[in-house]
């Protein structure tokens, strides 16, 4: 990702501002975020400010709200932004590397992590940790090059989920898949071109879905380092599905 603007990475405090209802409340929860401020709307009802009560309650050491008009909320984080009344500036969440799932998923005899090949659209990769948390995947495994930070976009388009699912950066992602495979992840790759449906494939046991960004779909090394090529069964005529909805239909499947 690019650098980051200084609104969005919370000035100079090292805090990302996280906004939105359902992504501030499940940071305020998150005992592994340190939280620096956290800013209702002086417009907020008292559902609002309970819901910030209870989620601080499990975690010692959080600041007292600031009461804040929408407009000065606004300015605090970047230009566009929904906060829906409130916004916490939260210490970033510390980086999780692909041995780390590998050891948490030791053992478990069924285990799903998705794989995003040039996925660079923070509100798709949120949409896509959304599913992730739904359908109970380990985690999402994004390129490091290419992939958006972890700030205000994503976490509000995740709608809490970057709480739960690790987001893992790999920086070269075939040597991700590998890894995936040694210990013992069936690497299948969603491909519109390939011959069998991924209900055809029967998926079980221990997965690794890798899905391309829309349009290139995966490129050339990370295809040849997938176990098996699969498609989604589309309608023929219609274009692919979007990246987020193929993820979710792909975890829908696995689930089943």
């Amino acid at each position: 990702g690019g650098r980051r603007g200084k609104r969005d990475s919370g000035g100079d405090q090292g805090g990302d501002w996280i906004y939105g209802t359902h992504a501030a409340l499940a940071a305020l929860a998150n005992p592994k975020r340190t939280c620096l401020r956290i800013v209702l709307s002086s417009a907020a009802g008292a559902d609002l400010e309970n819901a910030v009560a209870i989620a601080c309650q499990s975690v010692s050491g959080r600041p007292d709200p600031e009461r804040m008009d929408r407009e000065h909320l606004g300015a605090l984080l970047p230009p566009g932004a929904v906060h829906q009344g409130l916004a916490l500036l939260a210490s970033p969440l510390a980086n999780v590397a692909i041995e780390d799932i590998l050891r948490q998923s030791e053992g478990k005899a069924v285990a799903c992590v998705v794989v995003l090949d040039q996925a660079t659209d923070p509100r798709n990769v949120g949409a896509v940790m959304r599913s992730a948390a739904a359908f109970g995947a380990s985690a999402v495994v994004v390129q490091d090059r290419h992939a958006p930070p972890l700030t205000g976009t994503l976490c509000k388009a995740a709608s809490g989920a970057v709480e739960w699912v690790p987001l893992v950066r790999a920086v070269n992602l075939a040597r991700a898949i590998v890894s995936l495979k040694d210990a013992g992840f069936w690497a299948a790759g969603l491909d519109a071109g390939a011959g069998r449906t991924l209900a055809q494939a029967d998926l079980s046991g221990r997965v690794a879905l890798v899905l391309g960004a829309e349009g290139p779909g995966l490129r050339r090394l990370t295809r040849d380092t997938c176990d098996e090529l699969l498609k989604l069964p589309i309608a023929e005529g219609s274009d692919s599905l979007n990246l987020s909805n193929a993820a979710a239909v792909a975890l829908y499947e696995f689930n089943r």
